[in-house]
C-alpha cells in the first residue's frame, strides 16, 4: 500500500516500493505533473538529508535485478517522453528528461523501467504481485528540490499524459484510468489516495477542458453565501497559459488578480463588524474574537455543468495564532502575482473526495470526512473485477466496490500520518 503523509507545510507524500529486491522511497503526490521520479545514485548534488528527520533514499539501477535503462533507440523514447529541452546524449545513449516546475525548481535525469510492488487481495489472502513501470532516475535537482525543509526522495506525478503511472497501469489493465483522493485537513493530516474511483452518491462532476496538459476546469464564477460575485467570466477562460487547474503539488489556491481583489473586498465588507483586516507580509489576514464559522461567509467555485466546490471558512482561511482572546486568520487563497492562471491547491481540496475520471474526461468532488473509510471501485479498464480488497476489520463489499479504511495515525518526526492507497483490489505493500 502507499502511505501518505501531511507535513506542516502541507506537503502530501507517499511511500512506495521500487526494484528487486523492493526498496522504499518517499514521493510527493503531484497532480500538476506526470512523471514519477526518484533521486538516482549517480545524482550530483542531490540532497542526502532533510530537516524532517526522515531517511532519504536513492535509486541504484545496478542494485535492482529487474531494472533496465531506456535507450534513445527504444520505441518508448518518443516525442511524448522526451521533454522539449532534453535530448538524447551521444555518449550515454540514455533516454533523458528535464522538468521545470512552477516554483522555478528543476529535475533532470534518464528513464528506467522497474517493478512497482504490490499485493493483490483475493478473499483474505494476500498474493504478492508487481507491475513494470517507467519512471525517472534523477541525476540533477535545483531550486526548492534541494532545500532541506522540503526535499524528499522524488515526485509522484499523477497527470494524465502517457508517462504517468496512472496511464501506464491502465494500459497494462492493472487499474482503471482514474484515481481519487480524500485529504484530511486537520492537524494530523493524512487521508486516502486510491488508484481507481472512490464511489459516493454525492459526487458532482464537471468536464475537463480537452487537449490540455493539466487538469483544467471551466471555472465560471465565484460565489459568496450563494450569490455570484461581479467577476468577468473571461478572466477564467482557458487558452495559452490561462485557465483554472487542480494541483495537489501546490499548497495554497492562487486566483487571478481580478477575481482575488473582488473576493477579498467582498469578504472584508461582510465581516467588517466582527473582524479587522490586517496585512501580514503581503497577505490579507483578519483578527477576530468571534467564532470563524459564524463570522466568515461560505465561498464556492462554480464550474461548468452546475458543479460547485463549496468552501467553509476553515477551508479558505489558515489560523496563525491567538492572543488576548482574539484569533489571527490569514487567507489560504492568494493573488496570482504575475500570472493569469488560477491554481486550486490542496488547501481547497481538503476534506473532500476528489475523483479524476480520465477515461470519462471529467473531475468530481464532494465534501467528506476523510478520517472515515471510503467505497472503492474494483472494475479495471478490461471490465474485470480485481478480486476483493478490504482493510483489516472491513469486509463489507457491494457490487463492484469495496470498503477501504484509513490506517491508524502514528507520529513520525513532524506530524505525519498514514493513509491507504488501493489499486482496485490491489495494495502496494510498504511494510
Amino acid at each position: 500500500m502507499f502511505r501518505l503523509w501531511l507535513l506542516l507545510c502541507r506537503l502530501y507524500y507517499a511511500r512506495i516500493q521500487l526494484g528487486t529486491p523492493p526498496r522504499e522511497f518517499y514521493v510527493q503526490i503531484d497532480t500538476g505533473s506526470d512523471l514519477l521520479w526518484v533521486s538516482c545514485s549517480s545524482c550530483n548534488g542531490c540532497p542526502r538529508t532533510n530537516a524532517l528527520n526522515m531517511p532519504l533514499h536513492v535509486f541504484d539501477p545496478g542494485s535492482s535485478s529487474s531494472a533496465s535503462a531506456i535507450s534513445c533507440s527504444d520505441e518508448r523514447c518518443g516525442p511524448g517522453v522526451q521533454t522539449p529541452d532534453s535530448v538524447c546524449p551521444t555518449q550515454s545513449n540514455l533516454c533523458s528528461y528535464s522538468l521545470a516546475y512552477e516554483d522555478g525548481s528543476r529535475a533532470s535525469g534518464y528513464y528506467v523501467t522497474d517493478l512497482l510492488t504490490f499485493d493483490m487481495i483475493e478473499g483474505s489472502t494476500a498474493v504478492n504481485s508487481s507491475a513494470a513501470v517507467m519512471f525517472g532516475c534523477s541525476t540533477s535537482q535545483t531550486g526548492d528540490l534541494q532545500e532541506s525543509e522540503k526535499t524528499i526522495d522524488g515526485i509522484f506525478g499523477l497527470g494524465q499524459q502517457e508517462t504517468s503511472v496512472v496511464s501506464q497501469l491502465a494500459l497494462l489493465g492493472v487499474a482503471p484510468r482514474a484515481f481519487s483522493h480524500c485529504l484530511r485537513g486537520d492537524g494530523d493530516g493524512g487521508g486516502t489516495l486510491v488508484l481507481g474511483e472512490i464511489l459516493d452518491p454525492n459526487v458532482v462532476y464537471t468536464p475537463l477542458v480537452p487537449s490540455q496538459p493539466y487538469y483544467n476546469l471551466n471555472l465560471q464564477s465565484i460565489s459568496m453565501n450563494g450569490q455570484p460575485l461581479s467577476i468577468d467570466p473571461s478572466v477564467f477562460a482557458t487558452f495559452s497559459d490561462r485557465g483554472t487547474i487542480v494541483d495537489t503539488g501546490t499548497t495554497l489556491a492562487y486566483l487571478v488578480e481580478e477575481a482575488y481583489d473582488t473576493l477579498i473586498n467582498a469578504i472584508a465588507n461582510s465581516v467588517s463588524q466582527t473582524a479587522r483586516m490586517l496585512m501580514n507580509e503581503g497577505n490579507h489576514c483578519f483578527l477576530t474574537t468571534s467564532d470563524v464559522v459564524d463570522t466568515f461567509p461560505q465561498v464556492s467555485f462554480d464550474f461548468e455543468g452546475g458543479a460547485s466546490m463549496i468552501l467553509s471558512p476553515q477551508e479558505y482561511l489558515v489560523q496563525q495564532n491567538s492572543f488576548d482572546g482574539a484569533t489571527f486568520w490569514c487567507m489560504g487563497l492568494t493573488k496570482a502575482q504575475g500570472q493569469a492562471r488560477t491554481i486550486l491547491g490542496d488547501i481547497v481540496l481538503r476534506n473532500k473526495i476528489v475523483v479524476y475520471d480520465l477515461a470519462g474526461q471529467r473531475l468530481g468532488w464532494t465534501n467528506y470526512d476523510c478520517s472515515l473509510s471510503v467505497n472503492v471501485s474494483t472494475t479495471t479498464t478490461n471490465g474485470k473485477d480485481q478480486g476483493e480488497y478490504f482493510h483489516v476489520g472491513q469486509t463489507s463489499r457491494g457490487s463492484g466496490s469495496d470498503r477501504v479504511a484509513p490506517f491508524e495515525f502514528i507520529q513520525w518526526g513532524l506530524r505525519v500520518c498514514f493513509i491507504t492507497v488501493s489499486l482496485l483490489g490491489s495494495i502496494i505493500r510498504l511494510c
